[in-house]
């Protein structure tokens, strides 16, 4: 059975979903005149329409779709996702301090349904105050809002002054820590780190270096390599993974010494980094969009660091197709919520790799899907249309392959599902067969 989220939130079961004649599109590739038939919260059955081999005949409560060689692929990971950003950078207050809790709870809810709707069936966080994605986790668990599967994130683990250390003047430090777990010495990055994860924390955010958007420059790395290791070691012991906000090359290195999950940003990339993370099964998250974004919207702004910008920007995406030709985990994910990137335009980045670092359609898609599931710890029932696998997948009203744009089109996304949940339904525009 399918599960079906009616228009008030109401969840109910349904017959089986059998999508026919779609062009199934994977990491693989595309796949043309195929059946997908969707029974409980699973992907029953993927074969080829012409013989329908395999796939039973329908009952009279089955639900029937003809596609006409509309597409069938899996629901998209953001894979660098800050849940409460709303306007970033746009007020002076101690990081994660902004708003208060209640209010960015309710902004996280927000911003999570959003993803869901834009065809982002899982998030992997890149940081959050006050345990908010632990609670937001809990609270889509729980049938409260429908949500993406979400790999709840950390408050930033750092040195005393670091980067997001330097949100508010030091005069104003009453105590209050907000987005910032303050950190000096090993043993105080191990307690930060458990503590983080007593709170609920499943990867751990970590602001290795300066740069990249942050008030501090791109070579200043923030903490040394016992501290980072030291709370690396502290998260692989509880099963946690770590992240790091990383913008030079002597830095990356350092990460991939320490054992490092993900790499975020990696400004700075070389050769060698790329060899050792291909090696190493490391993970990548370039996040340009926002530079780029924030670099356009303050041109001729008289900011001096734009120039600057514009430079790392140029380098970076310059160095992306090697990193994808090699075989470095690449993901999608970026900066939502800051000034300049709202919430809601997930998709747009797809776009921007596609045309500004000249990534083939597909690949880019293999970052969102396949990659995104292997980071979540889900590659063996995520990312993929394959029977067996968890359905979550989207219906998509042409081919990305041809235009990556439609991805970022609402209209174009006929349906959203989740685990056999449907989240968002207008498959009835395309013309049910049954």
């Amino acid at each position: 059975m399918v599960r079906l989220i009616a228009p008030l939130g109401i969840v109910g079961p349904v017959p089986r979903l059998v999508l026919r004649d779609a062009t199934v599109l994977d990491a693989d590739g595309p796949r043309p005149h195929t059946t997908v038939v969707v029974e409980d919260r699973r992907i029953a059955l993927v074969r080829p329409t012409a013989a329908d081999d395999g796939v039973p005949g329908p009952g009279p409560e089955d639900r029937v779709v003809d596609l006409a060689g509309r597409t069938v692929m899996p629901g998209m990971v953001s894979s660098h996702f800050h849940a409460t950003y709303h306007e970033l950078g746009s007020k002076t207050a101690p990081f994660g301090l902004e708003e208060p809790p209640a209010l960015q709870a309710v902004r996280a809810a927000h911003h999570l349904q959003l993803l869901l709707q834009s065809g982002f069936t899982g998030a992997v966080s890149a940081g959050a105050p006050f345990a908010i994605d632990a609670g937001m986790k809990a609270a889509i668990a729980e049938g409260l809002f429908p949500g993406p599967r979400l790999m709840a994130g950390s408050r930033d683990v750092s040195t005393t002054g670091h980067a997001g250390d330097k949100s508010f003047p030091w005069y104003w430090d009453v105590g209050a820590r907000g987005a910032i777990n303050r950190s000096d010495g090993p043993d105080e990055f191990r307690r930060a780190v458990r503590e983080e994860i007593k709170q609920g924390a499943e990867i751990i955010k970590m602001f290795v270096t300066g740069g990249h958007g942050t008030v501090a420059p791109s070579e200043q790395t923030e903490m040394s390599f016992a501290e980072l290791s030291a709370g690396i070691e502290a998260a692989h012991e509880r099963g946690a993974l770590v992240r790091g906000h990383i913008a030079n090359r002597d830095a990356i290195h350092l990460a991939l010494d320490a054992g490092i999950d993900v790499v975020d940003h990696g400004d700075g990339l070389d050769e060698a980094a790329i060899e050792r993370m291909v090696e190493l099964g490391t993970f990548l998250v370039p996040s340009q969009l926002f530079p780029a974004r924030f670099a356009e919207m303050m041109s001729g702004g008289g900011l001096g660091f734009t120039a600057a910008m514009a430079q790392d920007i140029e380098r970076a995406l310059a160095v992306l197709p090697a990193a994808n030709a090699a075989g470095v985990k690449l993901l999608c994910g970026d900066d939502y919520g800051a000034v300049g990137l709202p919430h809601g335009r997930y998709a747009d980045e797809l776009e921007f790799y596609v045309k500004e670092a000249g990534i083939p359609p597909l690949d880019v898609i293999r970052w969102a899907t396949r990659h995104g599931a292997e980071l979540m710890g889900r590659g063996h029932e995520l990312g993929a249309v394959r029977e067996g696998f968890l359905a979550d997948l989207l219906v998509v009203d042409g081919d990305p392959l041809a235009d990556i744009t439609l991805l970022q089109d609402p209209a174009r996304l006929a349906a959203v599902m989740k685990g056999g949940t449907i989240a968002k339904d207008e498959l009835a525009v395309l013309g049910d067969a049954g």
